[in-house]
């Protein structure tokens, strides 16, 4: 591994601007200097933005490019428009030349995958890629996928996310047999869509490499932290991502209200204030942004459209550290064994 990680990252991708991305790159530097950036965008635009940054404009190099993806564009006009001439292209496309090792952006969801999805392609044997993400529970953190690249999954769909997500857990989260459960409507076998209750047999009938299958998982389960890697199909994935970040500000929003409502309660905040602070510290969303985008010929890292400098910077860090943590070879070892080993499923069978 080179003592240098490159990063690529779409300037001008994001609902804030240049100014957040530029904020975060120099956040990520400062806690991992070995980090080198390729920034790409308009020059009008980060030129000058990039001055109010010296550590940031001394560790990167900029290219500039002419068309910039829209945050409510349709991925198919992105596609079209944004080709080999945008920001977020060109981004994407360093990780192919190896310019970088690993791209971050925070532009369009939709164009981002189909411009990841044209331009990398997926690795072998690997139909649909996943989006992948850091999920916080009362005992560490999981990793949940998939979280909105695709809608619906077949068993063995199911099956390569688990193993995608086990060799992120092994890179990111130093375990070296992560357990893996199916998010389903319960824990009984009978229950549940076919393609799930497929994909369960044939984890429980074949030994999968370096995972420990736990069976089904329903959705308390995300945030007790019952098993390390949680797998389901993109539909089911991004709503239940939706839903916890809406219950996090939800609750916050309740705990602001309650303690500013009475004197009592303000004097009681005061003698609270570092536990609240470490409550809220755990539930900040920024801390786990990032999306990473697993099963493509390259890394590519979603942040949140929405984040400030702080969230950036952890989207950067997670790219950082899986660069640095052998994440892609270890994806391709594990992959490789699986299926040259697997089982076939029933609809195979049939075939």
């Amino acid at each position: 591994m080179t003592e240098t990680i490159r990063i690529s990252l779409d300037v001008m991708g994001g609902d804030n601007g240049a100014t957040t991305v530029l904020e975060g790159a120099d956040i990520a530097l400062v806690r991992y200097p070995d980090i080198r950036y390729v920034l790409y965008g308009d020059k009008d635009t980060v030129l000058p933005m990039l001055e109010n940054f010296p550590r940031v404009k001394q560790a990167s190099t900029f290219h500039h490019t002419d068309v910039t993806i829209e945050m409510d564009e349709r991925p198919s006009q992105a596609l079209r428009r944004g080709r080999g001439k945008s920001s977020m292209w060109q981004a994407i496309e360093a990780t192919k030349t190896e310019e970088a090792d690993v791209c971050v952006s925070a532009g369009n969801t939709g164009a981002l995958m189909a411009m990841s999805k044209f331009c990398l392609r997926t690795m072998a044997n690997i139909e649909r890629p996943a989006i992948a993400a850091m999920w916080p529970t009362m005992r560490g953190e999981s990793i949940v996928l998939d979280v909105g690249a695709t809608i619906g999954a077949d068993a063995q769909q199911l099956i390569d996310f688990a193993m995608m997500g086990g060799a992120m857990a092994r890179a990111l989260l130093d375990i070296e047999r992560p357990t893996v459960g199916l998010l389903n409507i319960g824990e009984e076998d009978v229950k549940g869509l076919d393609e799930v209750k497929e994909a369960g047999r044939l984890m429980r009938e074949f030994e999968l490499p370096k995972l420990d299958y736990q069976g089904f998982v329903e959705g308390d389960d995300l945030g007790r932290g019952t098993v390390d890697v949680v797998v389901t199909e993109g539909f089911a994935g991004n709503i239940a991502l939706k839903t916890a970040e809406g219950t996090a500000k939800q609750l916050a929003e309740y705990l602001r209200s309650a303690m500013s409502r009475t004197l009592m309660a303000k004097i009681g905040y005061m003698f609270a204030r570092s536990a609240f602070q470490r409550l809220k510290e755990k539930m900040d969303p920024r801390k786990v942004n990032g999306g990473v985008f697993l099963g493509l010929n390259g890394l590519v890292i979603k942040s949140h459209g929405g984040t400030d400098g702080e969230g950036f910077a952890a989207a950067i860090v997670l790219g950082h550290n899986m660069v640095k943590n052998g994440l892609t070879d270890k994806l391709e070892q594990d992959l490789s064994v699986y299926h040259k080993n697997r089982m076939p499923t029933d609809e195979e069978n049939a075939s």
